[in-house]
């Protein structure tokens, strides 16, 4: 039976940008992590994205002490996976001024950018993001 037309997971490959959290569940193999993230980072994707800001987001946060990181192994974790940065782009700053205001956090606010400029889909848990459209792949 085939039951791919059941599956909630799309067949076609994408290119995702992992939204901060989902990245650092995704290296931390945290159980917070639907399985659906899991299977389109593992099997659907056909390439997966971290944005420098990704980083950016998780030095401030570490620094604030709001969260917990060895930045420096995360950055191991990234260059030795079968992952690829993508670096913030003078487009993707640009971009920002097309965004609705539907969110107001700037580091969603640039993945967002980001995702568009370069025709990802933004993996992410956070449903006030679906406003934004297609370009967003809620997990």
């Amino acid at each position: 039976m085939d039951r791919s037309r059941d599956s909630p997971i799309r067949r076609t490959k994408v290119n995702l940008l992992l939204d901060t959290h989902i990245l650092l569940w995704w290296l931390a193999d945290d159980p917070r992590l639907p399985s659906t993230a899991r299977q389109l980072i593992a099997r659907e994707a056909q390439s997966v994205f971290v944005s420098v800001a990704s980083l950016w987001e998780i030095s401030l946060k570490a620094a604030k002490g709001k969260l917990r990181a060895d930045l420096r192994a995360i950055h191991q974790q990234i260059e030795h996976g079968d992952y690829t940065y993508l670096p913030v782009e003078p487009a993707h700053v640009l971009g920002l001024s097309e965004l609705p205001a539907h969110h107001a956090d700037p580091f969603d606010r640039i993945l967002l950018a980001q995702a568009v400029s370069e025709k990802l889909s933004l993996l992410t848990c956070d449903a006030t993001l679906t406003r934004y459209g297609e370009v967003v792949l809620l997990a």
